[in-house]
C-alpha cells in the first residue's frame, strides 16, 4: 500500500467511519464512535494473547488495523502475556518472555508485509502495567463487584473450558475489561468470540467509575477444515512460517465445497484479507483456456457470486489464494531465516512444536483434484440420506438480501410453529414471485451459518443443470412439516449436521433427478406420504 493511503486528513467523518466498520460483524456503541470522530481521532486497541504460534487468520485482524490507520485512528497493539498465562497456563511462565518476543516479531512482520507503517502503531506488553499497584487494586475492586456466574459466562468462548477450571480463568475477563481503561482507549477491537467479554466490560467498568468503551467485532473466519482456525489444530490452519509448498498443500486439502459460500474458509480469507490488501487491484483466478481462461475480479462480491454460480472451481480458487498468500508470507520467511536470534526465540518458546520430526512423505499418491475431500462417517456408520432432516416447507415470505444481489431471504414454514430463516442463492435464477407461497423441500438440521451478516437456519433443495435451477417440489396435497424420506434408508436424523464430517456433501454426491425429473438418492425416489417429489423440467440433474 502507498504511504499516502494512511493520510486521513482529507477524509470526512462518514468516510472514516465506513473504513473503521467495513467487514465487521458487529459494532457496539456506533453512535459514540461518530461523536468522537467529529472531535478527534479514535483511539483503539487490539489485544492478542501470546499462546500458540500465530497463523494466517491473524491477517484478518492485521488488515483491519490497516483500515483503522487509514481512518486516522491511534492504534495500540497489546501483547497480552499475562492473559496467556491466566488462560489455563496456555503459555507457561518460564516461556512467557520468549513467546512475547516471537509474537512481536511475527505481528510486526505481518503488518510490514501489507505495507502498514509501524511508526503509526504503539506496542505494549501486558505485564508492563498489569503488575502495577493501581492495576492490581482495580482487579480486587472488580472482584468485589463481579459474580462468579458473570465471570464464567464472559470467558466461555475465549478461556479454555475444562472440567475443573482454575480461578485464573475467572480473572481473565476482568483484566481484559480493565485494559480498556489503562490503555486509555475509546474502543477495543476483537473477534466475535470476544462479544461476551465486551458486554461484561460495558456492564462492570462503570461500577469502578470508568466509562464504557466502543467495541468493534470481526467475524470468525472458518478454518481450512470448515470449523474455527486454531493453533491447536495444525491442519486447520496455515502457520505464518509454513513453506510455500506447505501453503499450497494445506490449501489444496482445504474444505471448499463447489458453489457453497457459507463456512468456506478459503472464500472467507479472500474476503477479509486478500481483497482489502489488494486495495482496488484485481484478484486474478487463472484457469485453463478450455474453462474460459484467466478471470479478474475488482470486488469480492463479484468473486463470491461467480463461485456460487460455479463459474469458478475450488481448485482454481485455492491456487489463486495460494499465490497471493505466498506473496505475503515470503518476506516474513526470509526475514526469519536470516535472523538466528528469532530462530532461537521460537525454538525456546515452543519446544514441543519445533522438536517434532517432520511427517514422512506419503507412500501412495495424494489426490489433489476435486476428490480430495474424503467421504464422511457419522455415528452409526457411513453417512446416508437418513442423517438429513428433510421436511416439506412453504415459503411464507421472501425478500432480497440487503448485502448480496444473488441471495434471497426466505421465511419457511416447516410445521414447527416457528418459521425457519433460509438464505438461498436463487435470486439470479428464479423470480421472487415464483417462490412466494411455494411448497419446497428443506434440510432442517444444517448448522446455522451467517451469510453476509444474516443467519441461515436451513437449505432449500434444488435441481441444477447447466445454468438452470429448479427447486424440488412435493405433491400438492403435502403439508408443511411432512417428512421427506427414501425407502430403504430409514433412520434417525442427526440433531445438527457437523460440517467437519461432511455428511451433506457425501449424501449430495448421490442425489440426482431421473429421466422423469423425479429426485432420487442412489436411484431410489425421494417422497412423502403423499407421493414422489418432482422437479419441473430438469432430468439427469444434480441436486444441491
Amino acid at each position: 500500500m502507498e504511504a499516502g493511503a494512511y493520510d486521513s486528513s482529507k477524509l470526512t467523518v462518514e468516510e472514516k467511519k465506513n473504513l473503521i466498520v467495513r467487514n465487521l460483524e458487529e459494532v457496539i456503541g456506533e453512535d459514540r464512535l461518530v461523536e468522537i470522530l467529529k472531535e478527534r481521532s479514535l483511539k483503539v486497541y487490539w489485544g492478542t494473547a501470546t499462546t500458540g504460534r500465530p497463523h494466517i487468520a491473524y491477517y484478518v485482524c492485521i488488515s483491519k488495523i490497516a483500515d483503522f490507520l487509514k481512518a486516522g485512528c491511534e492504534v495500540t497493539v497489546l501483547l497480552a502475556d499475562l492473559h496467556a498465562y491466566l488462560d489455563n497456563q496456555k503459555a507457561p511462565w518460564e516461556l512467557l518472555n520468549e513467546r512475547v518476543n516471537y509474537y512481536e516479531f511475527i505481528v510486526k512482520s505481518m503488518l510490514e508485509s501489507i505495507g502498514v507503517p509501524l511508526e503509526k502503531l504503539k506496542f505494549v506488553r501486558g505485564t508492563e502495567y498489569q503488575l502495577s499497584r493501581e492495576y492490581t487494586l482495580d482487579v480486587y475492586r472488580m472482584a468485589t463487584a463481579v459474580t462468579e456466574h458473570d465471570a464464567k459466562k464472559a470467558g466461555a468462548e475465549v478461556v479454555k473450558q475444562v472440567s475443573n477450571p482454575l480461578l485464573s480463568g475467572l480473572l481473565y475477563p476482568g483484566l481484559q475489561a480493565l485494559d480498556e481503561e489503562y490503555l486509555k482507549v475509546d474502543a477495543q477491537f476483537g473477534g466475535l468470540d470476544q462479544r461476551k467479554i465486551f458486554t461484561f466490560a460495558e456492564k462492570y467498568l462503570p461500577h469502578l467509575g470508568y466509562a464504557k468503551r466502543i467495541h468493534l467485532m470481526n467475524p470468525m473466519v472458518p478454518g481450512l477444515t470448515g470449523g474455527k482456525m486454531s493453533s491447536s489444530e495444525p491442519e486447520s490452519k496455515i502457520d505464518v512460517l509454513d513453506s510455500e509448498e506447505d501453503v499450497k498443500r494445506k490449501l489444496k486439502k482445504a474444505f471448499c465445497e463447489p458453489g457453497k459460500v457459507a463456512e468456506n474458509g478459503v472464500l472467507a480469507f479472500t474476503r477479509h484479507v486478500i481483497f482489502p490488501i489488494l486495495d482496488g487491484r484485481d484478484f486474478v483466478v487463472s484457469r485453463d483456456a478450455k474453462y474460459g481462461g484467466p478471470v479478474a475480479y475488482k470486488k469480492y462480491v463479484e468473486l463470491e457470486e461467480a463461485y456460487a454460480r460455479q463459474d469458478i472451481y475450488p481448485l482454481d480458487l485455492k491456487n489463486a489464494v495460494a499465490l497471493e498468500l505466498n506473496k505475503l508470507l515470503d518476506p516474513i520467511r526470509k526475514k526469519f531465516d536470516s535472523d538466528p536470534k528469532i530462530q532461537r526465540t521460537r525454538s525456546v518458546g515452543y519446544p514441543d512444536e519445533t522438536c517434532k520430526p517432520k511427517p514422512q512423505a506419503p507412500t501412495a499418491p495424494v489426490v489433489v483434484e476435486e476428490e480430495e475431500e474424503a467421504p464422511a462417517a457419522t455415528n452409526g456408520g457411513a453417512a446416508n440420506i437418513s442423517k438429513l432432516n428433510l421436511k416439506v416447507g412453504q415459503i411464507i415470505s421472501i425478500e432480497k438480501h440487503p448485502n448480496a444481489d444473488s441471495l434471497y431471504i426466505e421465511k419457511v414454514d416447516v410445521g414447527t410453529g416457528t418459521p425457519l430463516t433460509v438464505i438461498s442463492g436463487l435470486a439470479k435464477h428464479i423470480p421472487m414471485d415464483d417462490l412466494k407461497d411455494k411448497k419446497v423441500v428443506v434440510v432442517c438440521n444444517m448448522k446455522p451459518v451467517s451469510m453476509r451478516g444474516i443467519p441461515s437456519e436451513g437449505m432449500l433443495l434444488a435441481a441444477s443443470l447447466n445454468d438452470k435451477i429448479e427447486v424440488l417440489s412435493p405433491q400438492d396435497d403435502s403439508k408443511p412439516g411432512d417428512k421427506v424420506y427414501v425407502e430403504g434408508y430409514e433412520g434417525v436424523p442427526d440433531d445438527i449436521l457437523n460440517p467437519k464430517k461432511k455428511v451433506f456433501e457425501t449424501v449430495q454426491a448421490d442425489l440426482l433427478t431421473s429421466a422423469q425429473c423425479v429426485p432420487t438418492y442412489k436411484g431410489v425416489s425421494l417422497r412423502t406420504a403423499a407421493g414422489e417429489l418432482k422437479a419441473t423440467t430438469l432430468a439427469a440433474a444434480t441436486i444441491r
